[in-house]
C-alpha cells in the first residue's frame, strides 16, 4: 500500500514558516518575543489629542526663512558630530550651567538608551515610579536589565517610603524621574526627590519633557548632587517632528555616555532647523502659554461635566478619571465623533477607568469637550 503524505508538510510556504519559527525561537532573546513593540494609532481623519503635541504651526514669514536656510544645507557631508551650535544655542536658551556637560540624542528615547546601555549589567536594574513613562521599562528590557517599578500611591505621589526602601534594598543603576510625570501630569515632590538622590548610588535622572508647561526645573540645580542629571527635549515645545533630546549633567557622566552615542546622530537638518527655532524661541514661548491658558480652561470644563473627574497638571495633557467600566465605550464614542484620545483604562491598576487627552488649540480643546459630552448623555 503507497505511503501517505500530509499533504500540509510538502507545502513550501508553511516548510519555510516553520523554519524561519525556529530561528525566531532560536536567536530572538525570550524577553523580547514577549512584548509588544510602541504602537502609534492611526490618526488619519481625527483631531489627533493623544500625543502631547503643540497643536499651532509657524508663522508663514518664518517658514519662508526656514525654507531658504534649508535650501542651503551641505546634505552631501556629514553632519556636525557635535552639533557644536546647536548645543550653544541650547545653552543660552534653556539656561543651562557653563560648567556642565550636553548630549544630544534623536529624542529622549536614544538618550534613555545611551544611559541603559552604559551601565548595563545581568544583575544591574533600572528603577522608576510607575505608573511612568513606558520607554523606562521597555529600554531596560531592551538592554536585557531587570525593571523596578514603585507604585504611586492614590493621589499619583511619590510613595516615598516605599521607593527609599527599594532604592535602599536594590541600588538601582539609573532612576528615571519624569517632572511632570506622563501619564498623571503632577510634579512631583522636591522634598521627597531630594532624599532619593541622597539615598541613591546610582545615577538619578530628572525626565523634564514637559518642562515648558510645569514653572519648574531641576537645570538649575544641577552639581548640587554627583548623580543628578537632567533631560529635556524639545518635542512638547512644538518641535516634535525633529526628534531632538539633550541630556545635562556633569561631565565625568556625560563623557562616558557618549562613549556609546552612535556617530552623527543628529542630522544636519535637525542641527539647522532647531538652531533656527531657539533663534526664533519667542514664539514658541507664545504658544506654551497659550497651551497654559487653555489647560486652565479646560480643567474647568472638565470638573463641570458629572461622571468625569480630572486631576491636576503641571504638563500639556489632563488624566481623567471615568466611572468604573466605561473607559472603552467613552474612548470609542469620542474616536466616532472624531477625536483621537488616549485610553489608559484598559487594564487593572491605578490608571483603570482612566483616558489622557492633550491640551490643544481652543477650538481643538471644544470639539473634544462636545464629543465628551455627546458620549455621555
Amino acid at each position: 500500500m503507497p505511503t501517505r503524505y500530509n499533504s500540509t508538510f510538502q507545502n513550501p510556504t508553511f516548510s519555510l514558516m516553520l523554519k524561519l519559527d525556529t530561528l525566531i525561537n532560536r536567536w530572538i532573546r525570550p524577553e523580547i518575543r514577549a512584548i509588544s513593540a510602541y504602537h502609534v494609532p492611526d490618526s488619519s481623519g481625527l483631531i489627533k489629542l493623544d500625543a502631547m503635541e503643540n497643536p499651532y504651526t509657524w508663522p508663514e514669514a518664518m517658514v519662508n526663512e526656514w525654507q531658504v536656510l534649508l535650501s542651503k544645507a551641505p546634505v552631501n557631508r556629514y553632519p556636525d558630530p557635535a552639533a557644536s551650535r546647536l548645543v550653544n544655542s541650547l545653552r543660552k536658551e534653556m539656561a543651562i550651567p557653563d560648567e556642565m556637560g550636553v548630549m544630544l540624542g534623536n529624542g529622549s528615547d536614544e538618550l534613555i538608551q545611551i544611559i541603559a546601555q552604559a551601565v548595563a549589567r545581568p544583575d544591574e536594574s533600572i528603577m522608576s515610579p510607575t505608573p511612568s513613562f513606558v520607554m523606562y521599562q521597555m529600554i531596560a528590557t531592551f538592554v536585557g536589565m531587570s525593571f523596578i517599578g514603585v507604585p504611586l500611591n492614590e493621589a499619583f505621589a511619590l510613595d516615598i517610603e516605599s521607593m527609599l526602601m527599594a532604592i535602599k534594598t536594590q541600588q538601582p543603576a539609573v532612576i528615571f524621574l519624569a517632572y511632570p510625570n506622563n501619564p498623571t501630569g503632577n510634579l512631583f515632590n522636591d522634598g521627597d526627590i531630594e532624599k532619593i538622590l541622597e539615598v541613591a548610588e546610582g545615577v538619578v535622572v530628572i525626565d523634564e519633557a514637559y518642562h515648558a508647561f510645569a514653572g519648574q526645573s531641576w537645570m538649575g540645580r544641577l552639581g548640587e548632587y554627583p548623580n543628578l542629571l537632567v533631560m529635556r527635549t524639545v518635542s512638547k515645545l512644538g518641535l516634535a517632528g525633529l526628534r531632538l533630546g539633550f541630556l545635562v549633567g556633569p561631565n565625568g557622566w556625560i563623557e562616558q555616555f557618549d562613549k556609546v552615542r552612535l556617530p552623527y546622530n543628529i542630522n544636519t537638518l535637525t542641527q539647522m532647523t532647531a538652531e533656527f527655532a531657539l533663534a526664533n524661541i519667542e514664539i514658541f514661548n507664545e504658544q506654551t502659554r497659550s497651551i497654559r491658558e487653555q489647560r486652565e480652561s479646560l480643567m474647568q470644563q472638565l470638573n463641570q461635566i458629572e461622571g468625569i473627574t480630572p486631576y491636576p497638571s503641571a504638563a500639556n495633557f489632563i488624566l481623567f478619571r471615568v466611572e468604573k467600566g466605561l473607559s472603552n465605550a467613552i474612548f470609542n464614542g469620542i474616536k466616532e465623533r472624531g477625536v483621537l484620545i488616549k485610553n489608559m483604562g484598559q487594564s487593572d491598576g491605578p490608571l483603570s477607568d482612566c483616558l489622557r487627552v492633550t491640551v490643544s488649540s481652543e477650538a481643538e480643546n471644544h470639539c473634544f469637550v462636545e464629543a465628551l459630552k455627546a458620549t455621555l448623555k
